[in-house]
């Protein structure tokens, strides 16, 4: 029987504004769900009348919450089952193992998200202050790649 091993195949990498279009969407996906959630639970209904009270911590502890949470489900989970978070299905692009081209794993996928977190709070500042070149790099062992028509 022939080896049903893969094979390492030439990925097509995604141009700069694609992958920078697809986080962008992933993070206002996460912010704007985020404040959804912290206006719902911020909501107070007096006299019949319903009064948003956004310096409650709980609005803002909610809003911080389902925004993590979101982002959690979309570039972990999403990805896990489709290779690609919302973004990413929507720009053509998906996520693979940097070694073969396989799937991702939970455990790579749940360190490549932390490396997001960690390059958003660290890079991207530095990035807009020295206006740098530098660009998003893999992380985890797995790579955004072009989605092909048979992928």
């Amino acid at each position: 029987m022939a080896d049903q091993r893969r094979v390492p195949t030439r990925q097509t990498p995604p141009t700069p504004a694609r992958r920078v279009t697809a986080a962008v969407l992933d993070a206002l996906l996460a912010v704007l769900c985020g404040l959804v959630a912290g206006a719902a639970a911020g909501i107070k209904v007096v006299d019949g009348v319903a009064e948003l009270q956004p310096q409650s911590p709980t609005v803002w502890g909610t809003a911080l919450g389902a925004a993590v949470a979101v982002s959690l489900l979309n570039h972990v989970f999403l990805t896990l089952i489709c290779r690609a978070s919302l973004a990413k299905l929507l720009t053509g692009l998906r996520v693979i193992r940097a070694s073969d081209g396989g799937r991702p794993a939970f455990l790579g996928l749940v360190a490549r998200w932390l490396f997001g977190f960690y390059w958003m709070v660290v890079f991207v500042p530095l990035h807009v202050v020295t206006d740098s070149d530098v660009e998003q790099q893999d992380a985890a062992g797995l790579r955004i790649v072009r989605r092909t028509a048979r992928s």
